[in-house]
C-alpha cells in the first residue's frame, strides 16, 4: 500500500500525484491528508497518520510525503523504527535511495518541484528496487542496529 501525506504547502502536489498514482499507474493508495487547504495545519500530523500504520509493517508499505521543503516530513518519518525516508529532489537521488538504502518513504519538496518533475521522481522511485548488493545490505543492517539501540 502507498500512503500519501501532505501539509498545506504540499496539498496541491499531493492531489496531482494522487490522480497520477491511481489513474495512470493504477496503484492502491491511502490519502491520509491534508484533505483541504488549511494554512494552519502541521506536516507532523499527516506524517504521523501514515507512519503509525506503516511502522507496523514497514516492509510492505511505502509512503510519499510532501511538504514545502521536504525537511519536516523527512525528519518526522525518520523518527519511526523501520522507516527509511529520503528527500527526493530529483529522479537520480530517488532511485539511489531505493537501490542503496531500501527507502520506504519518499519525501518531496513541493516548493522546488513542478508537476512533471514530481511525477518522474515518484515513478522512478516506485520502479526502483533494492540492489541487494552486500555493501548495501551491510549498511541497511547497520541502520537497523542503530534503530534497535536508540528506539528502545
Amino acid at each position: 500500500m502507498i500512503y500519501l501525506a501532505a501539509d498545506h504547502r504540499g496539498f496541491r502536489l499531493k492531489e496531482i500525484l494522487k490522480r497520477f498514482l491511481s489513474e495512470e499507474l493504477h496503484l492502491p493508495l491511502v490519502d491520509v491528508g491534508a484533505h483541504e487547504q488549511d494554512l494552519y495545519d502541521d506536516y507532523v500530523d499527516f506524517a504521523e497518520s501514515a507512519l503509525d500504520v506503516m511502522a507496523k509493517d514497514p516492509a510492505n508499505h511505502k509512503g510519499i510525503f510532501i511538504c514545502g521543503s521536504g525537511h519536516g516530513m523527512d525528519m518526522v518519518a525518520n523518527k519511526y523504527k523501520g522507516i527509511r525516508a529520503a528527500l527526493g529532489f530529483n529522479a537520480d537521488v530517488a532511485r539511489q535511495s531505493r537501490e542503496h538504502e531500501n527507502t520506504n518513504v519518499l519525501v518531496l519538496p513541493s516548493d522546488w518541484l513542478n508537476e512533471d518533475e514530481a511525477k518522474k521522481i515518484v515513478k522512478v522511485w516506485l520502479e526502483s528496487e533494492f540492489s541487494g548488493v552486500d555493501r548495501h545490505i551491510r549498511r541497511v543492517d547497520k541502520i537497523s542496529a542503530v534503530e534497535e539501540e536508540n528506539f528502545k
